[in-house]
């Protein structure tokens, strides 16, 4: 029987074996299923052990699919359909399966795009009173902005919008930990929301939007960035200019179309911009500050002092042309010249960012590390390139394309892959939280999805989402685990920059527990500044897996599946349903016993190498 408040111990750190053994059910025919990547988290033993030992609207022109040029346009089977759900959005339940195996993978695009997005997160705060000034008034608080994204990921059915904007909030990276001004949570929100509004536009009215985003002005100081002052020594501030281009466009380096770095006649790499131009483009980011024109000041209850309406959160930031730099302004080729209108120069700037040719592979090669794999191919990277500088109509920075281009490619949906040992990634662990929602019918009875963030590495995930330690994210795209035999092929592996051993152990003692119980919350009834009663309020119906309760074969059938698009090796299931069997459920046994099981053995696939890289 499962014992669930026995800890589970650290893993550590091996190289996870390839085995050719085929999945029973569907695989693909002639195909082997790997086990990963040649680096790996061995927790398969250990864990099974502990476990059971006991339509945007934007302007954008319309993409139009073209599927000839692509060797695998259908699923060919329920686990090829599963593994392309699990790279285009949270999860692949059978219904998801089913729907998809209806028309080819571009009509299914093509319907996720014409999708609406769904409810904004704004909007879900303002619906659980968040927006209120009252004696329990969280207008400083950054936790109803937990509560808000963790609701926007597990539920909702623009599942691929929102899947998009999370891999867009990786890279324009905004954090809600240090965010420290009034209604922060409803900034963040409308940031997301931001996300999410682009997630299937264009690269360049994204690249404005964020610019202009309070949040984003927080974050890297262009609130309230002003003009030079050489009668006080002052200069305006670089960050933004010096972010926007190293992390949200062009990057460090001259890139080729396929990703590699340019070199010049003695083999160095070339830098794409200097520090003169860091200087000069940061007097275009001056003059902005938050939009509080609205004049509305709110007196707190029982206080003397007064606070800002949150208006100001959802609008771009407003320019002050009396505290803009007007002098001259030449970076990346181009100059603003000097008396330029701060509304001109910020086009001029943001205008000559889009267009350089680096943005392309800069922007492909991450987005492809965020969806299908950490070490793409230079030729994946150009294809995907190719398709952001040009979606085929002669539109630059069409997001739709792009995602076609990562999602359709040979090598995301071809057999040959599952047998590459450098081919796949490591999921993140607030994504393995947000599948194993959307896989089991997780709901708020409250509907206040009242969890927090789950950033502790030793007794939670390690990761929680909008809450990146530094503008840098969670990882670098360019990461290589020391010491191991990714570092030996110099292959990059950004996620494991997330592991060691104190994160194994804490995502397996945390999963244990939320999976069997769900997610312990604040009693909603509760006045919203009481944490005192908590109640177990986010947790999984299981219904299918409690109808596959009494075989065991078929239950882990299913969740292989459902969880890893089929790809846990025989032996590995073997391994599972022998442990599963070792104490018996029947149609006759009792709920308790039945949910034990069905843990158990989510737990179990959870905790496999095979499920932890995703191919």
């Amino acid at each position: 029987m499962m014992t669930i408040d026995a800890p589970v111990k650290p893993a550590v750190l091996a190289e996870a074996a390839t085995t050719p053994d085929p999945i029973p059910g569907e695989p693909v025919p002639g195909v082997a299923r790997p086990g990963g990547l040649a680096l790996a988290v061995a927790v398969a033993a250990s864990a099974l052990s502990s476990a059971c030992g006991g339509g945007s609207g934007d302007g954008t022109a319309a993409l139009e699919f073209e599927t000839d040029g692509f060797l695998y346009p259908n699923a060919a089977s329920h686990a090829d359909a599963a593994r392309f759900l699990q790279q285009a959005q949270f999860s692949s339940t059978p219904s998801e399966v089913a729907d998809l195996r209806k028309g080819s993978y571009a009509d299914w695009l093509a319907g996720q795009f014409a999708r609406a997005p769904g409810p904004s997160g704004w909007d879900w705060l303002e619906s659980r009173g968040y927006g209120a000034v009252d004696l329990n008034s969280y207008f400083f608080s950054s936790y109803p902005a937990d509560f808000m994204i963790w609701s926007q990921l597990m539920s909702g059915t623009d599942a691929m919008r929102r899947r998009m904007a999370l891999a867009l909030s990786e890279f324009f990276v905004v954090s809600l930990t240090t965010s420290e001004f009034t209604w922060r949570s409803h900034a963040i929100a409308h940031y997301w929301d931001t996300l999410v509004r682009n997630a299937f536009g264009n690269f360049r009215q994204l690249l404005e939007d964020v610019t202009l985003h309070p949040a984003m002005g927080y974050f890297l100081n262009t609130k309230g960035n002003q003009k030079e002052n050489p009668a006080r020594g002052r200069v305006p501030d670089e960050n933004y200019a010096r972010e926007v281009m190293q992390l949200f466009s062009i990057g460090l380096y001259q890139l080729n179309l396929d990703g590699t770095e340019k070199t010049d006649g003695d083999g160095k790499r070339m830098e794409s911009y200097t520090q003169s131009d860091v200087t000069n483009l940061a007097r275009v980011f001056t003059g902005y500050d938050f939009d509080r024109s609205d004049g509305v000041k709110i007196t707190v209850p029982g206080q003397t002092y007064t606070i800002e309406s949150r208006d100001f959160a959802r609008k771009p930031m407003a320019l002050d042309p009396t505290k803009h730099s007007t002098l001259e302004a030449s970076f990346l080729g181009v100059t603003v010249p000097a008396g330029t209108p701060g509304e001109a120069a910020l086009k001029i700037a943001l205008d000559t960012l889009f267009n350089h040719p680096n943005v392309g592979p800069f922007f492909a090669r991450q987005m492809i590390q965020r969806l299908v794999t950490s070490q793409p191919s230079p030729a994946y990277v150009a294809r995907v390139a190719a398709r952001f500088n040009d979606n085929g109509k002669g539109v630059r920075g069409d997001l739709r394309a792009v995602w076609s281009a990562i999602l359709l490619d040979d090598e995301a949906r071809g057999p040959s892959s599952l047998t590459d040992p450098g081919f796949g990634k490591l999921r993140e662990p607030m994504l393995r939280l947000v599948q194993w929602a959307r896989s089991f019918g997780v709901t708020s009875a409250a509907g206040s999805w009242k969890i927090f963030e789950l950033g502790n590495s030793a007794s939670q995930l390690g990761q929680s989402p909008l809450r990146a330690p530094s503008v840098f994210n969670f990882f670098r795209p360019g990461y290589v685990p020391p010491a191991t035999a990714l570092a030996d092929a110099q292959s990059t592996a950004p996620e494991f920059q997330l592991v060691n051993e104190t994160t194994v152990g804490g995502y397996l003692n945390f999963m244990q527990n939320v999976i069997f119980r769900g997610i312990n919350c604040p009693e909603p009834t509760v006045p919203q500044a009481a944490y005192t009663n908590y109640l177990y309020d986010v947790k999984a119906t299981y219904t299918a897996e409690f109808a596959l309760v009494t075989d065991a074969a078929a239950l882990v059938r299913h969740l292989s599946l459902v969880l890893c698009a089929g790809q846990l090796s025989a032996a590995t299931q073997t391994l599972m349903v022998d442990a599963l069997n070792a104490t018996p459920v029947t149609t006759a046994s009792t709920d308790a016993i039945k949910l034990n099981r069905v843990a158990a053995a989510v737990l179990m696939v959870m905790a496999s190498a095979e499920y932890l890289i995703q191919k």
